[in-house]
């Protein structure tokens, strides 16, 4: 995002300044205080992990997914993690720096793009989680992880997830100033969203028809990068190309609502 693409005056090299900027502090303030810091962006997703992989491997009969089944796991609840984290900041992002947000002269979607910054550096730092769970798997699981050429599209993932999380996020804000019903609204979206999501499964483990209703979850396609690099049986053309669409669509509509929104936001703060 520039701020051309907002309307908002002041140079990109200005505004990409402010964000890193006001995304460091986010990083500062959230780890300033805790004795455990860096750790917390890992243990999460490492703890979710762990459970669904004994409920799914040592209590019942997995019937979804792939081996080794952690790994499979991970792949997707890093990139979720970074998703809900992010959506549900999005919801108090104006509110909880109204004054800041009223009287600075910075493009006010800075305010959205920090919160994917901050959390998608989270999302990076966690990466070695994932790599971890590799090389064991490698080492002592019966079928060992395929590392292929579809771990070049990892990046691309990040990439369309930003491009996501940015359009959602200039949607979902401003929204929230003028519906403060929506904050709660959206904890409950999410909810649903992580069991309509294929994170403890794939889509290909849909039968019929909701296969094809999932594709058309964006997350279907981005997870289906996330993972194709060490399990190529996931890959799904339907969902990676209507996530592609459907991403680029939500950034535009995103822009657009903003650009409206604004000022009654203003007004509201």
């Amino acid at each position: 995002m520039t701020t051309a693409a907002v309307g908002a005056p002041g140079s990109p090299r200005r505004y990409l300044h402010a964000l890193w900027i006001l995304s460091s502090r986010d990083l500062r303030v959230r780890y300033a205080t805790s004795a455990l810091g860096y750790l917390w962006s890992i243990l999460d997703p490492l703890v979710m992990s762990l459970i669904y992989w004994f409920v799914f491997t040592q209590v019942f009969q997995r019937t979804v997914g792939h081996d080794p089944y952690i790994v499979f796991l991970i792949t997707a609840l890093l990139p979720w993690v970074w998703f809900n984290a992010a959506v549900s900041d999005f919801t108090r992002a104006f509110t909880r720096d109204a004054r800041l947000v009223r009287s600075t002269s910075i493009p006010r979607s800075i305010w959205v793009t920090r919160i994917v910054l901050s959390k998608g550096i989270e999302f990076l730092c966690s990466l070695p989680v994932l790599v971890g769970f590799v090389v064991v798997a490698a080492v002592t699981s019966v079928t060992p992880v395929q590392v292929g050429w579809g771990l070049l599209l990892f990046p691309v993932a990040v990439l369309l997830q930003t491009m996501l999380l940015v359009g959602l996020g200039l949607l979902v804000a401003p929204l929230c100033v003028l519906y403060s019903d929506l904050e709660r609204t959206t904890k409950l979206i999410l909810r649903v969203l992580f069991y309509a999501s294929p994170i403890i499964y794939s889509v290909s483990d849909l039968p019929g028809a909701f296969s094809q209703l999932a594709a058309f979850n964006p997350l279907s396609g981005i997870f289906t990068l996330y993972r194709v690099g060490f399990f190529p049986e996931v890959w799904d053309t339907l969902s990676v190309v209507v996530s592609v669409v459907m991403c680029v669509a939500f950034l535009i509509a995103g822009v657009l609502v903003f650009r409206r929104l604004e000022r009654n936001v203003l007004k509201e703060l």
